[in-house]
């Protein structure tokens, strides 16, 4: 009888987070994700647009960096389109960053291309944050994969949330862009959230930028250098995850592991 009353107040309120749109009733997460989507189309567009012009210039002797001095001479209105991407990048959860943050490294170079991701990073987690306490769990499960959420939990749990929480965003090849949804979850307060997920990625960010510089530049060298150590890193993230997720989960709290 509870296990039955359970599911249908879990349904019911699955069915207070969807929209009737056009007589279908879809997810608000659904909703979130294609408008999201959307939107980075439009605003990759008219990137495009902007620099379609100067197309044929990329293919010349020296094209490139003419290019690339343009897009910079436009001033506020290529940074603005840099930062819309990368807002949105981080909200829809599902597109690379890398092309944005190479993208940013190439136009702007190391380190105003690093400074225009961190800043679209610290609003969009900003929107995020906003957006999970208002619409709680069955938005997050819809919208991300939550099978991290419990390790953020038993993170909590033994008090080693704050730490965790850098590592993770430290470390290359990890979701990032996920746990920023699942992370608001937690009882974090909203300026310390902000304020550790912004700062562990600079190192990650620094390093894209700097390679992709390095390459607009013709350092081939050492763009690739660099792009080598982050894709080692990512491979490594990768394979030790379950290790890496495993050292917060015990503690005060006396949690364990969930392998």
């Amino acid at each position: 009888m509870g296990e039955q009353m359970g599911q249908k107040k879990q349904e019911g309120t699955r069915n207070a987070e969807a929209v009737n749109v056009f007589g279908h009733v879809v997810p608000k997460a659904d909703l979130f994700k294609l408008l999201g989507l959307i939107a980075f189309f439009v605003v990759s567009i008219a990137a495009v647009v902007a620099v379609w012009p100067f197309i044929g210039e990329l293919f010349e002797e020296g094209g490139v960096e003419r290019v690339i001095a343009k897009v910079q001479d436009a001033g506020v209105f290529g940074v603005c389109i840099l930062l819309a991407m990368q807002l949105l990048q981080v909200i829809v959860a599902f597109i690379p960053g890398e092309v944005v943050q190479i993208a940013a490294g190439m136009l702007y170079g190391p380190w105003f291309g690093a400074l225009i991701i961190l800043v679209g990073c610290l609003i969009s987690s900003f929107i995020i944050y906003l957006i999970v306490h208002r619409l709680g769990q069955p938005f997050v499960e819809d919208m991300v994969p939550t099978k991290h959420l419990e390790r953020f939990r038993a993170f909590e749990k033994s008090g080693k949330l704050d730490i965790m929480v850098i590592i993770l965003f430290l470390i290359p090849g990890l979701p990032k862009d996920v746990f920023t949804y699942l992370v608001p979850l937690t009882e974090m307060p909203m300026g310390r959230y902000l304020a550790i997920t912004t700062l562990a990625r600079i190192p990650g960010v620094v390093m894209s930028t700097l390679a992709a510089s390095g390459l607009a530049e013709g350092n081939f060298a050492m763009g690739i250098a660099v792009f080598v150590i982050v894709g080692v890193l990512a491979v490594l993230g990768f394979v030790f995850r379950e290790r890496i997720m495993a050292l917060g989960t015990h503690g005060k709290g006396g949690g364990d592991s969930h392998e």
